[in-house]
Formats: structure tokens, C-alpha cells, sequence
């Protein structure tokens, strides 16, 4: 089993850029079916990720 564990002493990296990822920006994409949200570097504005669909009914 792997642990999770909160930590805030050290920052993460961009994987794109190598550039200490201290804030995170994000953008909504709406659909009929819901809504997704797009995360990106805010140095280099390539994507790190996406989150999964929330259907009409969740919000």
C-alpha cells in the first residue's frame, strides 16, 4: 500500500519547464454533460492535467 501524506516544505516541479511550481493555474471547460477543469503551469502554460468529468446532476 502506498501512504499519502500532506506536506508543504517542499514545492512540486513542472515537468515541462523544471521550474518550481508555486502557483497553479486553471481553466473551466464546460459541455452539455458537465464540466472539466484544465490545470496548467502559469510559467510555461503547458497542461499538468485534467480533472474528471462532474456529470449535470453533480454540479
Amino acid at each position: 500500500m502506498i501512504t499519502l501524506k500532506e506536506t508543504d516544505e517542499v514545492a512540486p516541479l513542472c515537468p515541462h519547464c523544471d521550474v518550481r511550481i508555486t502557483e497553479l493555474w486553471f481553466r473551466e471547460l464546460r459541455s452539455t454533460f458537465g464540466r472539466r477543469y484544465l490545470y496548467f503551469c502559469c510559467k510555461c502554460k503547458k497542461v499538468l492535467g485534467v480533472s474528471h468529468r462532474k456529470g449535470f446532476w453533480m454540479g
